[in-house]
């Protein structure tokens, strides 16, 4: 048995209820463990945090662009383990992928879970379990060890999220019910309809590829091995796309992150933002809190709209924020942090909080925004 040292108290100019009456010309930064939820602080200044004239050592906050990464060699079959690694610790590895013809192989993932994030156009899927099609805004979570392949209707951007070693669950929702943020019922499986069927019946070689401890090897099969007849249980991929994710909001109070869990995983969670409601009530701070995120390095990758909390910032951008300094809303959005100009946020992202550091891919530094650390500065 463990349990935090928490003994809440009030010192100084400070308000008792986070996030909310703040004193008049100042801002809150939040100190916390185990991301946002374990036990917090939240700090009172007369200024933003995030005033640093510059920045030395490999802290700094990053920011990368993947619409600006090369696409894959002609002469490359397409493959997802050809996807550009952008980052990876012992748990999680982040890739992109550009998928602009039809898969010549099958895919099998043993390293990990696999969670498909679809940025921009439309596929077929065909995997052991039968079909689905897929489009931009799409999760797809394909378990371990599933076989599988796209065909392409419209060229295809990916971000592939790794669970590596692990598998993905769903978060605990608590209070407030397991139909909230979006109902099981929602989740797409595979059928084995007669558009599985008439691939199955393809003759000729199948060839598989797999990927083991990041080292690949195929197996080539006379037939196609996605040939099931049937199959019944409880592993499966399914799909779920971001239009139908329903956010938690407060309009007395801004929720953190965590409110807006999707996907859990050993290490790391997946987060997304979607369409809310801005805070009504006239004392809460209507913009993400300042807040030293000490345990978690948080990544956003973003997909559609206007991410009102970031400054230059477009889609198919991924930032890094690494675990150990304050960050929070850019100035413009600052200038914001009581009035919003518009009822309700306009943007969809995906964000990765992950307990490990992580590492950044040779690729995604050549396609780095050098100075986004500086992009806090008062212009």
């Amino acid at each position: 048995m463990r349990k935090w040292i928490h003994i809440p108290h009030v010192e100084g100019l400070a308000s008792r209820q986070a996030h909310a009456d703040l004193p008049p010309g100042t801002v809150e930064r939040e100190i916390g463990k185990d991301g946002f939820f374990g036990p917090a602080t939240q700090m009172i200044h007369p200024r933003p945090p995030t005033g640093w004239t510059s920045w030395e050592g490999p802290l700094r906050p990053r920011a990368f662009d993947c619409m600006q990464l090369p696409s894959e060699a002609a002469s490359t079959s397409p493959s997802p383990w050809a996807a550009t690694d952008l980052l990876h610790n012992a748990h999680c590895r982040l890739r992109f992928w550009r998928l602009a013809t039809n898969m010549d192989h099958l895919a099998r993932n043993a390293d990990g879970d696999e969670l498909l994030f679809v940025h921009a156009g439309r596929g077929e899927l065909y995997c052991d379990y039968g079909h689905l099609t897929i489009e931009a805004g799409d999760y797809l979570l394909l378990p371990r060890g599933t076989m599988w392949r796209l065909e392409v209707l419209e060229a295809l951007q990916l971000l592939l999220i790794e669970a590596s070693n692990g598998s993905y669950q769903l978060p605990d929702k608590g209070l407030v019910g397991e139909q909230a943020i979006f109902d099981p019922a929602m989740l797409d499986l595979p059928r084995i309809d007669e558009a599985f069927k008439a691939q199955a019946a393809q003759a000729g070689d199948s060839r598989v590829v797999i990927k083991r401890r990041n080292t690949l090897s195929t197996v080539t099969y006379p037939y196609n091995p996605l040939d099931a007849l049937g199959w019944h249980g409880s592993l499966h991929p399914v799909r779920i796309n971001v239009r139908d994710i329903r956010p938690l909001s407060s309009h007395r109070y801004h929720l953190p992150p965590s409110a807006h869990t999707t996907f859990v995983a050993p290490g790391f969670v997946v987060c997304t933002f979607a369409p809310r409601p801005f805070e009504t009530d006239p004392g809460a701070i209507k913009v993400p809190f300042f807040h030293s995120n000490d345990d978690f390095d948080e990544v956003i990758f973003y997909h559609s709209g206007d991410f009102f909390s970031r400054d230059h910032i477009h889609p198919g951008m991924v930032t890094l924020h690494p675990a150990g300094f304050t960050h929070g809303p850019h100035p413009k959005a600052l200038s914001r942090m009581h009035v919003q100009p518009k009822p309700m946020t306009d943007e969809y992202a995906v964000m990765i909080d992950a307990r490990e550091a992580f590492d950044v891919g040779d690729a995604a530094t050549a396609v780095e925004w050098a100075e986004y650390h500086q992009s806090w500065r008062q212009s």
